[in-house]
């Protein structure tokens, strides 16, 4: 078992405290919006080895079937499949959207084939995967997720008279559920840019005034902190959701989704794709967008936890990824042998007790790799734990 010394991504919408709270350190002030526990080349973790400190990467080449297992190099390569996360969203995070993995596939190739630096910001895929997702609330958490009944943000329309409101209720009316939402979206990613500040602008006018709904504050809310942009409007065809702790929600790929607030949990398959279609200064391809977005109306992709041998699991049905908590209180659980595990320990102190007797405590903030080469480990404490590992 090898601790795990990981990075902090300073986006600007992140919270200044939650982080830091949680590492034990004192915060500079700065946004810390991300804390990456993986072996992803964006922001690899460092592995504390016996022979000294190494990138995650670099331990997991060094040695792919005692790291990783057998079976999760046949399905995945010699690469961990999965990335943990800690998120602490300040303000709001832009509406975006994820590829599906022929997609990223084919995204990644034609832009490696253009000669496109991976790191250049109009970059569309970092790598080759698809990028599913799974957000848990560690304290209340808002996000938008997912299309709503065309018909519902229709009827929130009612009363409004704009130029923009009017075309948005007329494609809202279209026959179809698709081709009504397909045509709503659209018409906001493409609005010209001579009259898109002013539409956009009359419209959250008068939606301030008359806009009624769980949807008026988000509206007003982005409209504030993004002036003059299309995807503030766009929230108005997406459902607004709000978790609190402990709950949680799968994003597969072409769910519309932007977070607006809370610390969560997040696990993913091991990924950077992310094509944003508004709510950011970053690089927007709206029709890279628009084909990959599911126009479907599903039910709120909540996510029920599963008690299992003293421990609660999240298995969204996707391959890469699973996530199991512990706590908050008295752990005693343990991890399966023979598939790779990052544990965090989110609050509290526990033991992790290898088959071969290898003994390693955990305290708030520090995470842990666990090679399935270890077997079964045995997790005793008391105080909150996340596991990160393979999916089915």
């Amino acid at each position: 078992m090898h601790r795990l010394i990981n990075q902090v991504r300073p986006y600007p919408w992140g919270a200044r405290t939650a982080i830091p709270r949680l590492l034990g350190i004192e915060p500079d002030g700065r946004p810390q919006a991300e804390l990456w526990l993986g072996a992803h080349p964006g922001a690899p973790s460092t592995v504390v080895t016996p022979e000294g400190p190494s990138s995650f990467d670099d331990v997991i080449a060094a040695a792919p079937e005692e790291m990783l297992g057998e079976r999760t190099v046949e399905r995945f390569g010699e690469r961990l499949p999965f990335l943990l996360k800690v998120l602490a969203a300040e303000e709001p995070l832009s509406l975006q959207v994820h590829p599906d993995s022929a997609r990223a596939r084919a995204g990644f190739d034609a832009e490696e084939a253009a000669g496109i630096p991976v790191t250049a910001p109009h970059r569309n895929y970092r790598d080759p995967f698809h990028k599913p997702e799974l957000v848990l609330a560690l304290e209340p958490f808002e996000a938008l997720c997912g299309f709503r009944d065309p018909a519902a943000a229709r009827a929130d329309l009612d009363g409004l008279t704009g130029d923009l409101a009017g075309r948005l209720r007329a494609d809202l009316g279209a026959a179809g559920v698709h081709a009504a939402l397909r045509a709503a979206l659209t018409r906001l990613l493409t609005l010209p840019e001579d009259v898109r500040s002013d539409l956009v602008g009359g419209f959250v006018a008068e939606w301030k005034r008359l806009g009624a709904g769980a949807h008026h504050d988000t509206i007003v809310e982005l409209a504030e902190r993004y002036p003059g942009d299309p995807g503030a409007v766009a929230a108005l065809l997406l459902n607004r959701v709000s978790l609190r702790p402990g709950e949680a929600l799968f994003l597969p790929a072409g769910n519309v989704h932007a977070y607006l607030r809370g610390t969560a949990v997040e696990v993913m398959a091991g990924s950077d794709n992310v094509l944003r279609a508004g709510l950011t200064g970053k690089h927007v391809d709206t029709a890279e967008v628009l084909s990959v977005v599911d126009f479907s109306v599903l039910p709120i992709p909540f996510t029920g936890p599963v008690p299992d041998r003293g421990r609660t699991e999240f298995r969204p049905g996707v391959s890469e990824f699973a996530l199991a908590t512990a706590g908050p209180g008295p752990i005693s659980t343990r991890l399966d042998g023979g598939a790779p595990s990052v544990v965090l320990c989110l609050d509290g102190s526990a033991d992790l007790v290898a088959e071969s007797g290898e003994v390693l405590a955990l305290g708030r903030g520090e995470s842990v790799f666990v090679p399935a080469c270890c077997g079964r480990v045995t997790v005793r404490g008391e105080g909150h734990l996340v596991a990160a590992t393979v999916g089915d």
